[in-house]
């Protein structure tokens, strides 16, 4: 819903001089955002991108490594601590967020160095 309102093409239009300064693709901010809230929604933009770009593509390769290196945080978090009847999640929520964006600048650097910069 955000993406079909336009507040994913502004957000990334936004932080577009801060992405270019280290070198992130704007194509892959839609997904970093949606990764720790929905698997089946990050499903569905990566296979828009494949769609536009096709499978060989530097920047799906990096989308296709960012989907099989991060989580649904709070969909694991939800589900786990529900199911062990824990009340407080006291770090896991910003653990595993941090572990999500240490994924997705790994995903691009690793990317970049395995198959080239684009």
């Amino acid at each position: 819903m955000f993406r079909g309102a336009g507040g994913i093409d502004l957000l990334a239009k936004m932080l577009k001089p801060e992405l270019d300064l280290v070198h992130f693709p704007t194509e892959l901010l839609p997904m970093a955002l949606m990764r720790p809230l929905s698997g089946s929604g990050t499903l569905a933009l990566f296979s828009d991108l494949v769609r536009q770009r096709g499978p060989d593509d530097l920047i799906v390769r990096m989308a296709g490594t960012i989907y099989g290196s991060t989580e649904t945080t709070f969909y694991v978090i939800a589900v786990y601590f529900g199911a062990a009847s824990v009340k407080r999640t006291r770090h896991a929520v910003p653990a595993g967020l941090i572990a999500d964006a240490a994924g997705v600048i790994a995903s691009v650097a690793v990317c970049r160095l395995v198959f080239g910069a684009h």
